[in-house]
């Protein structure tokens, strides 16, 4: 008879998964991927390095699980917030501030998973995350545009663009330091957006104001 797994096997093997990603995600909002070592993520999980090693042979399988993660979190916090919002460009509104909200919450790991250099290798789970994110706003955009709160426009440049806009403007090297402003950033970086689509200079001001601020813990 084959060796069938308990629940209580599996539950333990999904927590023990869950802790080494847990402090692997801590390690990089510390220290950037970089100090995404199996050593010190061992270390920071409590359990011994070779238990790291079980379920990731390499640095490189855990740092793409841990991106992996990461966008699986943030993709589901900014759909929630989008589809609570009562219209099309509410929603809008709602998934640009909370994908600001929560990557100034975390700079350095938002920079980590988006923009810090890795190796050659995790290139494609980070252009996942970021092709994922770029989706999700193309939707958004797309909805708008479809019930006439927005211009008609290409919506795949115009969330290329506004994914660039909100990394730029908020991990990049040119980004204001955000302590103490980070309400204040992410109200006028939702507003240069909201323009920038199309939306009057009245209205976005109203949708950046009734928007409210994400108040869930976690960033990128």
């Amino acid at each position: 008879m084959p060796y069938r797994r308990t629940e209580n096997v599996v539950r333990r093997l999904a927590a023990r998964h869950d802790a080494i990603i847990a402090a692997a995600r801590q390690m990089a909002s510390e220290g950037g991927m970089a100090a995404v070592q199996i050593a010190a993520v061992a270390a920071r999980a409590g359990i011994a390095a070779g238990t790291v090693y079980r379920y990731f042979p390499a640095k490189t399988d855990l740092v793409a699980a841990l991106l992996a993660e990461i966008a699986e979190r943030e993709i589901g916090a900014l759909r929630r917030a989008a589809d609570d919002a009562p219209g099309p460009l509410s929603a809008l509104s709602a998934a640009i501030m909370t994908f600001a909200a929560r990557a100034l919450r975390d700079r350095r790991l938002a920079y980590a998973a988006i923009a810090e250099p890795v190796d050659a290798e995790l290139d494609a789970a980070r252009l996942s995350f970021r092709k994922s994110l770029t989706a999700e706003f193309a939707a958004r955009i797309a909805a708008a545009a479809a019930g006439g709160h927005l211009p008609e426009q290409d919506t795949k440049l115009a969330a290329a663009a506004l994914a660039g806009l909100l990394v730029e403007g908020l991990i990049g090297p040119f980004a204001p330091d955000a302590s103490g402003r980070e309400r204040d950033i992410v109200q006028s970086l939702t507003l240069i957006a909201l323009r920038a689509l199309g939306v009057s200079d009245a209205r976005a001001r109203g949708l950046v104001v009734q928007t409210k601020m994400p108040t869930d813990a976690g960033a990128p």
